[in-house]
């Protein structure tokens, strides 16, 4: 007779595990360790263009702290690796030495083609009961950007953009993003 464990890994023993194969990254999901490929390109080429904007921005009025893909405790049996995190100068604590400790003001997740159902559904639930303040979904394909903010612990949307426009969103009002520079100026090859 053979026995199938049900036990779930914890955020604990998933932090023990160290860094993530190569080609690969690794989040906990309900307990369970969930693979997914390396970024692409264009999703990477978004996400470094957006983290420019912003930490520019950041630190010209001293904010906070921006960062990138690191391992975040959302709960005990989950966490997440948001494309890019910030944290206010208020929650700095939550910034430990080898994961965030807690969630971030701001999560932003730039989809894939294999993360949009995950980005929108799973995530957007996950970083909701977590208490992260502001979600941003930027889709590099529709050349979208929309905001979401936790209000009665749920999230309301305050704004949405497109293409060339700009957009300002919370927790940046007074932050214009030109659109334009997020998506790839040329068309490369396939």
């Amino acid at each position: 007779m053979s026995t199938i464990s049900t036990t779930k890994m914890t955020a604990e023993q998933f932090l023990m595990l160290g860094e993530d194969p190569p080609g690969v990254r690794l989040e906990l999901v309900d307990g369970e360790v969930a693979v997914s490929p390396s970024p692409a390109p264009r999703h990477s080429h978004v996400v470094v263009n957006l983290l420019t904007i912003l930490n520019n921005h950041i630190l010209a009025s001293d904010l906070g702290e921006l960062y990138q893909d690191v391992d975040t405790l959302l709960d005990d049996f989950n966490i997440r690796r948001p494309d890019i995190l910030f944290y206010s100068n208020e929650n700095l604590d939550l910034i430990g030495e080898k994961f965030m400790e807690g969630p971030p003001d701001l999560a932003i997740e730039v989809l894939s083609p294999s993360s949009v159902a995950i980005d929108r559904k799973d995530k957007f639930a996950q970083y909701r009961k977590a208490g992260v303040r502001f979600y941003w979904i930027v889709d590099p394909q529709l050349k979208t950007t929309e905001g979401w903010e936790l209000k009665n612990r749920r999230y309301v949307s305050i704004g949405r953009g497109q293409g060339a426009g700009t957009i300002s969103l919370a927790p940046f009002p007074d932050l214009e993003i030109p659109l334009a520079r997020l998506w790839r100026s040329r068309n490369r090859r396939h």
